[in-house]
Parts: C-alpha cells; sequence; structure tokens
C-alpha cells in the first residue's frame, strides 16, 4: 500500500499494516491484539485496530484479489524410466 494511505496517522504504516495482517490471519480478538502490541512497546487501544480494520480491508482485500487465485503447481508427475 502506498503511504499516501496512511497520510495523517499517528502510527507507523508498518504498525497498521502487522495489525491487519495478525487480526486478519488469525483467530485473534482486538483486544488480545492489543495487549500484544503493548508487550512490544506500541499503546494502541482496540476500538483504533477495528477503526484500522474497517478503513483499510476492503483497501487490502482490493489489492491482493489478484494474487489470491494464482497457484503454484504443487504435484509433482513422476515417470518410470528404467535405466541400463
Amino acid at each position: 500500500m502506498a503511504n499516501n494511505e496512511f497520510k495523517w496517522k499517528h502510527f507507523a504504516p508498518e504498525v497498521i499494516l502487522w495489525c491487519l495482517r495478525w487480526y486478519g490471519s488469525t483467530p485473534m480478538s482486538y483486544a488480545n491484539l492489543s495487549d500484544m502490541l503493548q508487550e512490544r512497546g506500541i499503546s494502541v487501544n482496540r476500538s483504533t485496530i477495528y477503526r484500522w480494520f474497517i478503513e483499510y480491508a476492503p483497501v487490502l482485500r482490493k489489492k491482493l484479489r489478484r494474487y489470491q487465485f494464482i497457484r503454484a503447481d504443487t504435484s509433482w508427475q513422476l515417470d518410470e524410466t528404467y535405466v541400463k
């Protein structure tokens, strides 16, 4: 995401993106996420994290949607061969 999307925010864009990633990828509540950041020295209220998620989740979903259906071929095809 571009830094202009985070203009006028008190926290660094990295902190906001960390929160969005942790909340979106783990079964963690806003309160648990706030406590985890507090342990790391970043004081963020749970309602702030909620507002970030409401504001930036649609933007992230739109930007990441193009990567959603790209999958690497994870199957292996082996043929039997004999070496004499």
